[in-house]
């Protein structure tokens, strides 16, 4: 990409291009919404992708969102592990916003915009089957309430809205067998709802450059980092908070044939289409040899 215009030169087009046909997923975070001019970037950067023939799968989250309205009701957000924990009445809020809010501004937004966006939730047609959730740690079971633990993905669902070049647009809102609705992480959803898919490719789009070893020495920035890395630097408390189901979703996405997998600073202007041209983020890979990590500097 041209940096003085933003214009795509031949090489550009070609190297995306090779990806028609291809799926790919993205997780769109809450935290990066209020972006105006990321939110302008990120709608000519898909536009472009479903002109070449890419199919894309937009999984979003509303943390942010979430949270002014707990507040506006008195109720106290409380996370472990960077999980939300969710009792009854936060359930209620939490579907609400996402489904009934986050989700048709951004499904409208896109379809105002030209695409073919189709709002869902994860409860729609069984779309994501759900079980609870339990957090262990220390040989301690902690019991975060209305959390789903995914066991299915209604994957027909999905081929059939790509193949009408729909573009699915999700909330991470799911069901177990007894129709209970349950909150789901946005990361581990796009991650399950990847693998399912077999995607080319899995976009986290976040308001951080990717993976640090040192997270305030931005030359530590990694271009890639690979699957046991992820658990050392969990274990070892080099990355905590909501940085931690992000890699653990990314571990789990590969694991389950996701063939590329990308943390993307969705603030930078056309991430997307750096990511595509350039590999921009930090790359989750399988072993050292799949993709050498190296600083940006």
């Amino acid at each position: 990409m041209n940096k003085k215009n933003n214009h795509l030169n031949i090489k550009d087009f070609l190297q995306i291009n090779k990806y028609k046909g291809k799926t790919f997923v993205i997780k769109y975070g809450g935290s990066i919404m209020d972006n105006e001019v990321a939110k302008k970037a990120f709608v000519e950067d898909l536009t472009l992708m479903i002109s070449v023939g890419i199919k894309v799968v937009i999984v979003h989250g509303g943390g942010p969102e979430i949270n002014k309205w707990l507040n506006r009701t008195g109720i106290q957000s409380k996370f472990i592990k960077g999980l939300r924990v969710t009792d009854s009445a936060t359930m209620e809020i939490v579907e609400m916003v996402l489904s009934g809010n986050v989700n048709k501004r951004l499904s409208s937004s896109l379809s105002i915009s030209g695409l073919n966006a189709i709002g869902i939730s994860g409860k729609d047609s069984n779309l994501i089957q759900v079980k609870k959730k339990y957090i262990y740690e220390d040989n301690y079971k902690f019991d975060i309430g209305f959390v789903g633990d995914i066991v299915n993905i209604n994957t027909p669902v999905l081929f059939n809205l790509l193949k009408s070049n729909s573009i699915p647009v999700i909330s991470p809102i799911g069901a177990d067998k007894e129709g209970n609705s349950y909150n789901i992480n946005a990361d581990y959803a796009a991650a399950f709802i990847s693998g399912a898919l077999k995607a080319e490719k899995l976009l986290i789009m976040t308001d951080i450059e990717g993976v640090y070893t040192d997270i305030t020495d931005p030359s530590t920035l990694l271009a890639s980092i690979t699957v046991e890395e992820t658990k050392e630097f969990i274990d070892k408390g080099i990355v905590c908070g909501g940085m931690i189901p992000k890699l653990e979703c990314c571990v789990a996405a590969i694991s389950k044939g996701t063939k590329n997998v990308h943390l993307v600073d969705g603030r930078k202007k056309h991430s997307l289409l750096l990511n595509i041209i350039k590999n921009s983020g930090t790359k989750i890979v399988t072993t050292k040899g799949a993709n050498q990590c190296q600083k940006i500097v």
